[in-house]
């Protein structure tokens, strides 16, 4: 018994102080591309309101089918009054059961406008399984663009940091001002001040990746991927043609047919539709029993329904300006993230072909210059800062391209490229 206290005693330990741990290390798991995805599909409450409207669409399109109910009636004439009406003894009871009668296909209408708004509701939520999945990739790279960049700045941070003994020697030998120290610190300083202010980006980021996946604060460690390994672009037109296979357009069709329904409805709601009832009669007076049939139509004369007509058929009119309207803002949109991403693969070739290795080496030659005596710190600082902002200036355009292409992929109707990690 003292054994198997002792035991509980140490489980109840080893909880306290080491479930914290597994915790914050559950916390700090690397996130890629694909399990970033695949938690914001999961926890999109956009994608469930879609899916919702897929529902109700649904309960619609049963509703539309339903059959007109029958009516059962219950009548009683000449009874309660004076003289041989008094009381019920000449009372003539009728109950009756009578049914209405769709004509001219107006229930087919109805179920073909239901059909077509589960259609509609169907494909809309593949528009917004789009977005969700375009959106959390581009905010993925926002996160891993902005870590790289901090790996940048700490980079330039220490190489200014090597330099302080070296400053020191050549202060003590008398080749240096005492002052280059301070200028050296002030360096040092101004990057850290960036590097704090892309730390501030990185939370804003990261906190907009979390809210996508379903989290109110990121709870993850660094995200994983590469920006460098990049793919040629199609042509524009290709990215065009392509948009047409987009589900907000392709689900204009459904509302097209949906509307074309709607219109048949109202131009057959004038037709008058047919009520049959029969029923038993009976009579007090003489103790008999007779059937009763009735037949009646109404007489559209008054109302021949010209106004909803009108708007039907206007409602259709416009499907074709909006479907035209929604592509044209889709070709804007695209065009946008085309033009960008061909921008930066113009500018990371100007930056990779010579700022960069020109820089990286200018760099070197002062750095080792300076050890010699024939370089100035400020010529230093100047050559590793120059560097620095080349490479991150590549970082930019490299985000910059992979957000257009997760922009264009969100638009042509493919999601599957987005989850690519080797181009990430």
């Amino acid at each position: 018994m003292s054994c198997r206290r002792t035991a509980a005693r140490l489980a109840c330990a080893m909880a306290i102080f080491v479930g914290p741990w597994l915790t914050q290390h559950a916390h700090a798991q690397t996130l890629t591309m694909r399990a970033a995805l695949s938690r914001a599909l999961a926890a999109s409450p956009r994608l469930t309101a879609a899916e919702r409207d897929v529902g109700i669409a649904t309960g619609q399109r049963i509703q539309a089918g339903a059959l007109l109910n029958p009516e059962l009636s219950y009548e009683q004439d000449n009874s309660f009054g004076s003289g041989i009406y008094r009381g019920t003894r000449s009372a003539e009871t009728t109950l009756q059961i009578s049914q209405a009668f769709e004509l001219f296909g107006k229930r087919d209408a109805r179920i073909a406008a239901g059909a077509a708004g589960i259609e509609v509701a169907a494909i809309q939520r593949k528009a917004v399984r789009l977005e969700v999945l375009s959106e959390t990739a581009i905010a993925f790279l926002s996160v891993l663009g902005a870590q790289r960049r901090i790996q940048i700045l700490d980079e330039q941070i220490t190489a200014i940091d090597k330099l302080t003994p070296l400053l020191r020697r050549r202060v003590e030998a008398g080749a240096s001002s005492p002052a280059e120290t301070g200028r050296a610190e002030v360096a040092s300083a101004l990057v850290k001040a960036d590097r704090e202010r892309f730390k501030a980006m990185l939370a804003s980021a990261r906190r907009e990746l979390a809210v996508l996946m379903g989290d109110p604060m990121a709870k993850f460690g660094e995200v994983s991927g590469r920006l460098d390994t990049m793919g040629k672009p199609p042509t524009f037109q290709s990215v065009v043609a392509a948009i047409d296979a987009n589900p907000q357009l392709v689900r204009w069709t459904a509302v097209y047919a949906q509307r074309n329904a709607e219109l048949l409805m109202a131009r057959l709601k004038p037709y008058p539709d047919v009520r049959i009832a029969a029923g038993w009669r009976h009579f007090n007076e003489t103790n008999d029993d007779a059937a009763r049939l009735t037949v009646s139509v109404p007489i559209p004369v008054f109302d021949q329904n010209q106004g909803n007509i009108l708007s039907a058929q206007e409602s259709l009119a416009k499907t074709k300006a909006e479907r035209e309207a929604n592509r044209n803002t889709l070709i804007v949109v695209a065009g946008r993230a085309y033009d960008s991403l061909q921008g930066s693969l113009r500018e990371l070739a100007v930056l990779r072909e010579t700022a960069i290795p020109k820089a990286t080496e200018a760099s070197d030659a002062i750095a080792q210059g300076y050890g010699q005596g024939r370089f100035t710190l400020l010529e230093v600082l100047d050559a590793q800062a120059s560097v620095t902002q080349a490479r991150l200036r590549e970082q930019e355009a490299l985000q910059n391209f992979h957000a257009g292409v997760a922009t264009i992929e969100g638009l042509v109707g493919n999601p599957f490229a987005l989850a690519r990690e080797g181009a990430r």
